[in-house]
Parts: C-alpha cells; structure tokens; sequence
C-alpha cells in the first residue's frame, strides 16, 4: 500500500477543470495507474481525497495497492517546471509499516471527508430512500455509529458530560459542500455503445460531503487498517471515504 500527497496549483486552468467535477478527477487519479480493469467491480480499491488548507494551498492524498505515476497530474495541475527527477511532483511513501504499526490504545489526530447518509421511509409500504445528513449535528451522529466496525473511538472533548454530542467529543464537524454532477464513463465505450446509450441520460449525481477532524483512540488495529486502506462510508470514487492519521498535537 503507498500514501501519495500531491499538491495543485489551483492558478492553472486544467486545475480548474479538474476540480470543477468530482468525475473528472476521479478520472485523473484513475490514470496514474495504467492497466487498470474497465469494469469498477474488479479494480482494487484507490481512495483519494483533497484537502484544503487555504484557497490557494490544495492537497490532494491518494491510498493505493500500487506507487502511482502522476506526470499527466503535473502537467495539466501541478508545478512542471520545478519536477525534477528526485522529485517528480508528488511525494509517495510505502503505507505498510505504519500501518503495522497500530496498536490498541493509540491515539491518533485524524481527518475524514465523508458521505455521511441514512436511509429513511417516508410512508409506510414505500422502499426506502438514501438521504444525506445535512446538519453537523446528525453527521457527527453517523460518525459516531462508524467507531465499532471500523476500529476507533473518538476521543472525549473538553465537556464530555455535555448534552451536545459536539461537545463531548473531540472532533470538529465542518466544510459541508453540496455537489452536483453527471456521471461519465471512466473508461469510454466504443462508439456504438456510445451511441445506443445516448437516450439514456442519467441525472446528475449530488452527494452532501462533511470534513471531520479530531482525535481518536485505536480499539481494533486490523479494523481501523481496513478502513484506512478500504475507507468509510460511501461516495469513495469522488474523493469520500479517506481516513489518514496524524501523530496528537
């Protein structure tokens, strides 16, 4: 497994274009690692996500089986003439160690973009329908309900006897962002294909992503590093789902 940080330069207009669709990016990661299946439901799993630190400084974080090769990234997103061959424009480390390295009653800053969602029947008889948690509140909620499966807890706030699950735990809900957008084909079928599917238009994917940043303490080493590797939630082809752990400050 390898953890790969790249950063964009938001000033370019292919960066621009990239980050103007979760589809197109995640399109972009797909294609540093060549020979890849067509079909998604035998590709090993490549999460990914982007972290902003500023409007300018924007990162983007991969978890991979395999080292990518990011040149086409830095052409069209990064910094061309400063790569160099020590220092190709990405920094990719071996995941592995570290992920070995956990053990029970750890504790670890963390940070997850997620897909927080639940389903809900609106009328008694109707199937029930995916919906997204909107409020800090009920996403902090679903986060809560992630802990036991996936190997952590959260660490308690500075008022752990408080009412408000914000307040208990020490975990900062926030950069909601509401996204819309139409879903391509990571791979284009051949033109015929193409063409038999153009009066099936599919409507536009939305998904409502929550940032959670805090602390937590390990309770299950090998869940945590499924999830670590395999991510949590939903929504993970459009940059959701990425845990990464940080020594406490």
């Amino acid at each position: 497994m390898y953890l790969t940080r790249f950063r964009i330069n938001t000033a370019r207009a292919g960066a621009r274009f990239l980050l103007s669709s979760p589809q197109r990016l995640h399109s972009a990661v797909l294609a540093g690692f060549p020979g890849l299946p067509t079909d998604p439901a035998t590709r090993p799993r490549i999460l990914w996500r982007l972290d902003h630190s500023d409007r300018t400084d924007l990162q983007l974080y991969l978890v991979s089986p395999d080292r990518p090769d990011l040149t086409h990234l830095v052409e069209q997103a990064g910094w061309p003439a400063l790569a160099e061959p020590a220092s190709p424009g990405w920094e990719s480390r071996n995941y592995q160690p570290f992920l070995q390295r956990l053990a029970k009653g750890d504790r670890w800053a963390f940070r997850l973009t997620a897909n927080p969602v639940h389903s809900i029947r609106r009328k008694d008889g109707e199937p029930t329908k995916r919906t997204a948690h909107v409020s800090p509140r009920h996403q902090l909620g679903w986060l809560l309900q992630q802990q036991t499966r996936h190997g952590f807890e959260l660490a308690p706030g500075v008022m752990p006897e408080a009412e408000d699950p914000l307040d208990q735990y020490a975990v900062v809900v926030h950069g909601r962002r509401d996204l819309s957008f139409r879903k391509r084909p990571d791979h284009p079928a051949p033109e015929t294909e193409q063409k038999n599917r153009e009066g099936r238009r599919r409507g536009p994917v939305t998904l409502v992503t929550a940032v959670f940043s805090g602390k937590l303490e390990v309770t299950d080493p090998d869940a945590l590093r499924s999830a670590l590797t395999q991510g949590i939630g939903r929504g993970k082809a459009y940059g959701c789902g990425l845990l990464t752990l940080a020594p406490e400050t």
